[in-house]
């Protein structure tokens, strides 16, 4: 079982970064992945985060045989990148989708909330994974021309963890 603060240090990589590329099977055994925006505003206990998505398009067809996912966040800014594996559903959940739906959201879905269309996904976390670098752009490049001097890999490059979900 995670704990809070391994819940709260993942939270804190994704929330800045816009989009997640979820990743998906076709029957056909082929992945295929798509750039949404998390509307999550936090990590909720268990480990869920939200998307929303045609209820008639791509992703709601293939996850409704398939169900496992993966969605990577990589915010090249901070150094940060995490890779999520898990189990997706089409939920109906009115208020969550209303409490969620921002001016972005009515780009997609101009019905707003209510929109017919408007699916909402829940992805729960099985694991997580991430790489937070440290350092600065400067001691990484000091690092690496050391590995390449010594024929050592460098070391310590990012924090790295596995987080399970809820």
């Amino acid at each position: 079982m995670p704990t809070t603060d391994q819940h709260a240090k993942l939270w804190d990589l994704i929330k800045d970064t816009r989009y997640g590329m979820l990743t998906h099977r076709h029957g056909d055994g082929q992945l295929h992945s798509h750039p949404l925006t998390t509307q999550s505003k936090n990590l909720e206990e268990g480990g869920t985060l939200y998307f929303f998505i045609p209820r008639d398009g791509e992703i709601a067809r293939h996850i409704a045989s398939d169900p496992m996912v993966n969605v990577s966040y990589a915010n090249t800014d901070k150094d940060s990148y995490v890779s999520v594996a898990g189990q997706a559903t089409l939920v109906e959940d009115q208020a969550r989708k209303e409490a969620l739906f921002n001016t972005m959201s009515k780009a997609w879905f101009p019905q707003g909330p209510t929109d017919p269309n408007l699916g909402l996904l829940a992805v729960s976390i099985v694991e997580a994974e991430y790489w937070d670098v440290k350092d600065s752009k400067m001691v990484q490049l000091m690092k690496m021309a050391a590995s390449a001097v010594t024929g050592n890999p460098p070391r310590q490059m990012a924090e790295h963890e596995k987080v399970r979900g809820g």
